[in-house]
Parts: C-alpha cells; sequence; structure tokens
C-alpha cells in the first residue's frame, strides 16, 4: 500500500499571500520585459531609418554626413530616452508590486490577530458558561441531598416511632396471653 496522500494538501494563509506576491512580481517582470521589447523594436525602427537616410544622404556631399551625425545623436538620445522611460516604468510597477505585497501582509496580520483574539474570547465565554453550569449542577445536587436526607431521617423516624408501637402492643398482648396463660 502506498503512503502518499491522493489529494493536494492545503495550503495555509501565509503561503497563499506568497504565491499572491510571486504573482505580482511575475507580471511586474512580465511588464518589464515587454517595455524593453517595446523600446528595442523602437530602436531597430529608428535604425533602419537611419540606415535608409544614410544610403541616400552618402551619395550627397559632406554636409550630409554632418546631417547623418546629427540624426545618429538624436536616435541615440531618444533610445536612451525610452530606456530611461522602459527602467522607470518598471521601477514604479515593482513598487506598486511591493506595496501591494504590504497591504495583503498587513492585512493578512490583521485577519489573523481578530481570529485570535475571536477565538480567544469564544474560550473566554465557553468556560464561563461551563463554570455556571457546573455551579448550577453542583447547587442541585447539594439540594437533592438535602431533600433526601431530610426524606430519608423523616421516614427513619416514622419507621421507629412504628416499630415502638408495635413493640408496645406485641409486649402488651404477649403480657396478657402470659397472664391468661397463667390463670388458665
Amino acid at each position: 500500500m502506498s503512503t502518499s496522500k491522493t489529494q493536494p494538501e492545503e495550503k495555509g494563509f501565509f503561503e497563499k499571500i506568497k504565491e499572491t506576491i510571486e504573482e505580482f512580481w511575475e507580471g511586474t517582470k512580465d511588464t518589464a520585459e515587454d517595455v524593453k521589447e517595446a523600446a528595442e523594436e523602437k530602436i531597430d525602427d529608428i535604425k533602419a531609418k537611419v540606415i535608409a537616410k544614410k544610403s541616400t544622404t552618402s551619395r550627397k556631399a559632406n554636409p550630409a554626413k554632418t546631417i547623418a551625425s546629427a540624426t545618429k545623436t538624436t536616435i541615440a538620445k531618444k533610445a536612451a530616452a525610452t530606456t530611461a522611460a522602459a527602467k522607470k516604468e518598471a521601477g514604479e510597477i515593482k513598487e506598486k508590486a511591493a506595496d501591494t505585497a504590504k497591504k495583503v501582509t498587513a492585512k493578512a496580520k490583521a485577519t489573523t490577530t481578530a481570529a485570535k483574539k475571536t477565538v480567544a474570547e469564544t474560550a473566554a465565554k465557553a468556560a464561563t458558561k461551563a463554570k455556571t453550569v457546573t455551579a448550577t449542577a453542583k447547587k442541585e445536587v447539594a439540594e437533592t441531598k438535602a431533600k433526601a436526607a431530610t426524606k430519608a431521617k423523616a421516614v427513619t423516624d416514622k419507621a421507629k416511632k412504628e416499630v415502638a408501637a408495635v413493640k408496645k402492643t406485641a409486649a402488651a398482648k404477649t403480657t396478657a396471653v402470659k397472664r391468661a396463660a397463667k390463670t388458665a
């Protein structure tokens, strides 16, 4: 027989929070990669335009080289700006993910604290109720014992009186029978 369980293990509260944070982080990384890819595509497009302009401008004289140089500088600046924007956006996304993770963790801690407090209150109420029920039961047992003792005493006293009366009657009859036997 196999000792492994056939059902998946249930995840705890903090494991779920950890998975949520990991999902946020993966989403952040994916977004950063998308932004990076978009920036690279834009740079490639700009380079392609520059190469196209270079081929037409290479035929022209030195002023065309100056324009190409200026265009190259402009493209480099735009590429740097696009890369910086992508990095900035990725940083913002990471910050948002970290803030969300902190909020989720804080909420989880608050929920856990509230649950522990509720459990403690319920346990205290149950203990108080148990004490009350126990005290009531003890009181009822004491009352029942007192009533039983009183009733037993009354029955015993009555039985003693009846026994004494029967003894007197029996003694009187015995005495009468003895006298009758002596006289007869």
